[in-house]
């Protein structure tokens, strides 16, 4: 079996040994590094090249934001997830503005950070089940409600598999449309929504009910 490897970076040297120890725990991931910087961090990832890095959102000197950004600057293709204590709705936000791949709370059961780990390594967009609600809120303007009249039949239906975690070529098979197709309809009812990705889309579908 393939182990993914992962680097930790929080200046919290008891956090990151406890977080280390329970991953140590599964046969298919392997921490590779642990680091206390964003400068660290970002020098690590560019010579070992992790599967996933676990980022602290709150350290001294670079923030993991800045970091973040940082990364993506570098052409970095690790996963970065944040993992952070903070469930504001802007360090959320400004985290996925950064094009973070997930957002989880240290508080997370230890089954969960697992789990949500390994979701992630695979490409999946996580975040802790609790902060799932801020994120559908926040993505929410009162003037979106009405805007889902303003959709076409095939922009809900593509709504509604994007939602239920279709890929486009999945889409395009369901609905019997070419996948080029698929991205003309999500363009424009990303548009019409005012959504930037896929995982917006997704978070609308679900507090409009129109996931179903």
């Amino acid at each position: 079996m393939k182990q993914a490897s992962i680097l930790l970076v929080d200046d919290h040297p008891m956090l990151r040994k406890g977080v280390a120890q329970l991953i140590s725990l599964e046969d298919n991931l392997n921490v590779i590094g642990e680091v206390s910087s964003g400068d660290e961090a970002i020098a690590f990832a560019v010579k070992n090249m992790p599967d996933l890095i676990l980022l602290d959102l709150n350290m001294k000197g670079l923030s993991g934001t800045e970091t973040l950004s940082a990364l993506k600057r570098a052409n970095i293709t690790s996963k970065v997830v944040i993992f952070s204590v903070s469930d504001n709705e802007t360090d959320i936000l400004q985290a996925l503005k950064f094009n973070a791949d997930g957002y989880l709370l240290k508080d997370s059961e230890p089954e969960e950070l697992i789990e949500k780990i390994n979701h992630a390594i695979i490409g999946e967009f996580v975040i802790s089940e609790p902060l799932t609600q801020i994120l559908a809120k926040s993505l929410r303007p009162q003037n979106r409600v009405s805007v889902i009249d303003s959709l076409t039949q095939r922009e809900v239906e593509n709504l509604k598999l994007i939602a239920s975690g279709k890929s486009n070529k999945e889409i395009a098979r369901k609905l019997g449309i070419t996948e080029a197709t698929v991205k003309v309809h999500n363009k424009n009812l990303f548009k019409k929504l005012g959504l930037k990705s896929r995982v917006e889309a997704a978070m609308w579908a679900v507090e409009h009910k129109v996931s179903h």
